[in-house]
């Protein structure tokens, strides 16, 4: 639906968490929602299909990466990313402060910006968040994100709070420019402003009223997920959100794991985006709803029924763990993609469960009842030992 203009709503909220929906030019996302990251403009070894398949309604690009390759004038000449990459639901594109952030020695960090060396051919590189509004326009995503600058957890609070005043600056910089470019805002693309402040709650309480001021369509906690533990990324979500416009989406950025998308909702967030299952799944990492679990060990070589057999996903419905555990052993490709399906297929329907809950008003139970069952790690497969072990002895 290009030319229809970003428009959020709120369907319910039970507690601190909320269920609404967005409507954006290229069709409505129901929030909560989890973004797979499609950073080179795909999801790693799965087509749009089998991504839509498994329930994504939105997709998280990567601007930074595109720029480098192959070219945001090329992606646009080809008619734009959702053409480019075969995707007609709603995109989101990070401006590429946190890949900045992640690349250490290639990187300097100025007022003016950010240069850096590619890592690709070692070209040098000067992001400004001009370019990198100017980046994401030509991209044409339906939601755009304003340049960061992002800061490693340990940080000093001189060190945090320099980087805080950057990230206002540049907001004010992205948002002047995305007013004024007739592929910007008239053309129904969002833009999102950005939270950070580290650790320190007098600078996220800081970075929330500057950024908070500027009228922007939705607003990110940024800066977490980078070392913290998680005490305080929930802690540091919490103090944000409830300093935060209620009638605008908000974005924790870069987190993804079953627990945290639970405990996220819990604490206001709307939106969510993370490399994480499906990176853990092709090193054999799979969701259940016990928790984590490592497809490669022993006790599934002969297991006839699929991993998890409450899964509607297609891996779970053709294939034993057995079969999988294979593929793994293997190394077949195919198994890196049965994984991937699974885990993305998990995370996607538990956001649903999330949302049912909260339009029904039973999402503290939900919320209970699922952090009290699922194990962030391998835990089950301990617990299960030990329990043979106690079992062994008795005997």
């Amino acid at each position: 639906m290009p030319g229809t203009k970003f428009n959020f709503q709120l369907a319910n909220t039970d507690g601190t968490a909320r269920a609404g929906e967005l409507e954006t030019p290229h069709g409505k996302a129901l929030t909560p929602f989890f973004m797979p990251v499609a950073t080179q403009a795909t999801v790693k070894g799965l087509t749009p299909e089998e991504v839509r398949g498994g329930g994504a309604q939105v997709v998280l690009s990567n601007a930074y990466h595109l720029y480098l390759r192959p070219g945001v004038e090329t992606v646009k000449k080809l008619g734009g990313l959702h053409k480019f990459m075969g995707w007609d639901g709603p995109i989101l594109t990070d401006s590429g402060g946190f890949q900045a952030f992640s690349m250490g020695p290639l990187r300097k960090v100025s007022d003016d910006g950010i240069k850096f060396r590619s890592h690709i051919d070692g070209s040098e590189h000067n992001f400004t968040p001009k370019l990198a509004t100017y980046n994401q326009e030509s991209l044409a995503p339906d939601i755009a994100m304003c340049f960061d600058q992002c800061i490693a957890y340990g940080a000093t609070e001189k060190e945090v709070h320099q980087a805080m005043e950057r990230t206002h600056r540049w907001a004010k910089e992205c948002y002047d420019a995305h007013q004024v470019s007739p592929t910007g805002a008239d053309s129904g693309q969002a833009l999102f402003g950005i939270v950070q402040g580290g650790t320190f709650e007098s600078l996220r309480d800081e970075s929330a009223h500057v950024v908070s001021e500027i009228p922007f369509h939705g607003y990110a906690v940024g800066g977490l997920a980078v070392g913290e533990n998680k005490e305080d990324m929930y802690r540091f979500t919490s103090q944000v959100t409830e300093l935060l416009p209620q009638d605008k989406p908000r974005y924790l950025m870069g987190v993804g794991s079953p627990e945290d998308l639970v405990e996220g909702v819990a604490r206001g967030i709307d939106m969510f985006d993370c490399a994480l299952p499906t990176r853990v799944a092709r090193n054999g990492s799979l969701f259940t709803p016990e928790g984590r679990v490592d497809i490669t060990k022993a006790r599934y070589a002969e297991q006839q029924n699929p991993l998890d057999e409450t899964c509607d996903c297609y891996t779970c419905q053709n294939y034993s763990a057995a079969y999988l555990r294979h593929l793994f052993r293997a190394k077949e490709l195919l198994g890196l993609r049965l994984a991937s399906i699974h885990n993305l297929r998990f995370v996607l329907s538990l956001i649903d469960q999330i949302r049912s809950a909260i339009l029904e008003d039973r999402f503290g139970a939900f919320h209970r009842e699922f952090m009290s069952s699922y194990k962030p790690a391998d835990e089950v497969a301990r617990q299960r030992q030990n329990e043979h072990k106690l079992r062994t002895r008795i005997v």
